[in-house]
């Protein structure tokens, strides 16, 4: 019977961590230049007000939470969330699964929108923690919910 190799393990968390912070740093790239999406916040960003920090303490590796505002709010978080086929719906973070919630409508929808802000959750947004898959599937699935969400908001107001 083999000895788990710890050196070896240490290793393979490494790879998943730097997998991660990849990928989210192409998410958050991805998503602040789509015309869907308000604003971003990923500590990766030159223009995040965390990049300092992130540079001192994460070695620039950014982590893999993106955080960003959809655009058409309350109304558009849940028809984004309901679209994705990639990501799992789920409040937990780190997995090796990307996953994504709209915690106005979901984790905190029972306080107020004014208790939701003075806790820092605004309509529009939109808590992903991006997994290990390969980039080019979360950025597909990510591109095809906005797209549908746009589309039931445009039915909707019709």
């Amino acid at each position: 019977r083999s000895t788990p190799n710890p050196s070896s393990a240490a290793s393979d968390v490494y790879k998943r961590q730097q997998r991660h912070c990849e990928n989210s740093l192409a998410v958050a790239k991805y998503l602040k230049d789509h015309e869907l999406v308000d604003w971003v916040r990923f500590p990766g960003l030159e223009s995040d007000p965390m990049y300092s920090l992130n540079q001192k303490y994460l070695k620039g590796m950014g982590g893999s939470m993106v955080v960003f505002g959809i655009k058409g709010g309350a109304e558009a978080g849940p028809k984004f969330i309901d679209n994705l086929k990639l990501f799992s719906h789920l409040a937990n973070v780190g997995d090796a699964k990307s996953l994504a919630i709209h915690p106005a409508t979901t984790t905190h929808s029972q306080l107020s929108e004014e208790q939701q802000r003075a806790g820092g959750i605004t309509p529009e947004l939109v808590q992903l923690s991006i997994g290990i898959e390969h980039i080019d599937d979360i950025i597909a699935d990510l591109s095809q919910a906005l797209d549908a969400a746009t589309r039931a908001l445009s039915a909707a107001a019709e």
